[in-house]
């Protein structure tokens, strides 16, 4: 190949390349959202990045659909989707066996996901995501326990109460509710309100007058989506609404239920915000989502809800089932801007240094030794100098080293150096 024709060092747009010093970074998020999960109860699972088109078609919505998706037709002639999101393909995976599974269900997973979008800060094409799943408890203490769960991984990575907040809301409880629209006005209404802070303001406003076809409406939803205290709001409702039964308006017992039970367990920041009603069309009841409070990166950090129609679309009786997804990119745009990411060591904790290439053979015996007891080593296979060995593991974070030279290879005795103190030990110490 000439060099006119070279091929690009560049990855696919939109997704990344993980260098080691990366994937150290990827490997805590991970263990964090593990341990997390697991210290709720939660049990992993996993699935195939393939799934039919036909699943998202289903529920997903038709943004994700039409312009979001890796779609294609196999040689099967079958329309196969990469996955761009992990709910559909778990509420398949209960509904084919929830029978013998034993509800209710606590499940987690970290799949990596796929999107045809416009790549910008915290979005890319390609991203990894904690997705966390409750099964078969429809109640308002199972939406707590998701919550609860995504407030621990915050504090799990280290943030204070007043670095991130809460905001939660209610399907059912949505302004759009409230206004006699038609479902095809109250869908648009639906989508519009999720895009609200990515649009500007008479563009937004513009398209509230075009859906409602009135002044005095728009003016009104404007207002209650302003409301953030829930008392407020649920009190307009009861003045307002047309329901005949003046204590019967479905999500309002659920969220005041839920701010209590968080307030109880000592979760303050807690937002109720009739804004939020998430894009994806499976939602049914309570949703929420984590906010950034630094305006260096104020936004949604992730979020979830509470479906519990999804896995009727595969047959037999629905599965009440609530849930949230974390993605590693938006986890580590807030690990950075609090300044949250550790000081990541190297796997390695040894690397074997050696005065001559004669010394290597010396060196491979007793890192057989060393690994048969559990530590990690490598060894240096060069002839470069002793100096520049010893800057080779500096630099790759190797926090000790041992050297071989004539006398160690006739005695077997060693010596450990820690490059960061200069202190050595002898190594049966």
């Amino acid at each position: 190949m000439s060099m006119k024709n070279k091929l690009s060092t560049d990855p696919y747009k939109g997704v990344r390349d993980f260098y080691p010093e990366d994937m150290a970074v990827q490997e805590y998020i991970f263990n964090t959202w593990k341990k997390t999960a697991e210290s709720f109860g939660y049990e992993q699972y996993g699935a195939s990045v393939l799934e039919p088109a036909d699943i998202y078609k289903a529920k997903s919505g038709e943004e994700i659909v039409n312009e979001q998706t890796y779609t294609f037709t196999d040689r099967g002639e079958r329309e196969v989707t990469l996955r761009p999101e992990m709910t559909p393909t778990v509420a398949r995976m209960v509904a084919a066996r929830k029978r013998e599974l034993g509800l209710p269900l606590r499940w987690y997973s970290i799949p990596n996901l796929f999107r045809y979008e416009q790549p910008q800060r915290g979005r890319v094409r390609e991203h990894w995501q904690l997705n966390v799943d409750l099964f078969g408890v429809d109640s308002v203490e199972a939406d707590a326990e998701i919550i609860s769960l995504a407030y621990q991984v915050m504090k799990n990575f280290g943030a204070k109460d007043e670095d991130f907040e809460i905001r939660i809301s209610d399907r059912r409880l949505a302004p759009a509710n409230y206004f006699d629209l038609s479902k095809e006005q109250s869908e648009k209404l639906t989508r519009l309100v999720d895009k609200r802070t990515k649009l500007p303001k008479d563009l937004f406003g513009k398209g509230l007058v075009e859906i409602m076809m009135d002044d005095t409406k728009t003016k009104v939803f404007l207002k209650l989506l302003e409301m953030k205290d829930f008392n407020t709001y649920a009190k307009w409702i009861v003045e307002n609404s047309k329901n005949p039964k003046k204590n019967s308006y479905p999500g309002m017992e659920n969220i005041k239920s839920m701010i209590e039970n968080l307030t109880r367990t000592g979760i303050k920041n807690i937002i109720f915000d009739p804004e939020m009603s998430r894009g994806l069309d499976y939602y049914t009841g309570m949703v929420f989502e984590i906010y950034d409070t630094d305006t260096a990166n104020r936004r949604a950090l992730f979020g979830g809800g509470r479906y519990d129609d999804l896995t009727s679309l595969f047959g037999g009786d629905k599965v009440p089932a609530v849930g949230f997804g974390m993605g590693d990119v938006t986890i580590r745009d807030f690990l950075e801007t609090h300044k949250l990411l550790p000081i990541l060591k190297s796997a390695t904790e040894i690397h074997i240094c050696t005065l001559d290439e004669r010394f290597i053979s010396n060196a491979e015996v007793l890192a057989a030794k060393l690994r048969i007891e559990g530590m990690t080593i490598s060894i240096n296979l060069t002839a470069k100098k002793i100096g520049d060995q010893i800057g080779w593991a500096d630099k790759h974070r190797i926090p000790k080293i041992i050297v071989i030279g004539e006398n160690e290879a006739k005695t077997g005795k060693y010596k450990v150096k820690t490059l960061a103190t200069g202190e050595e030990k002898d190594l049966a110490e």
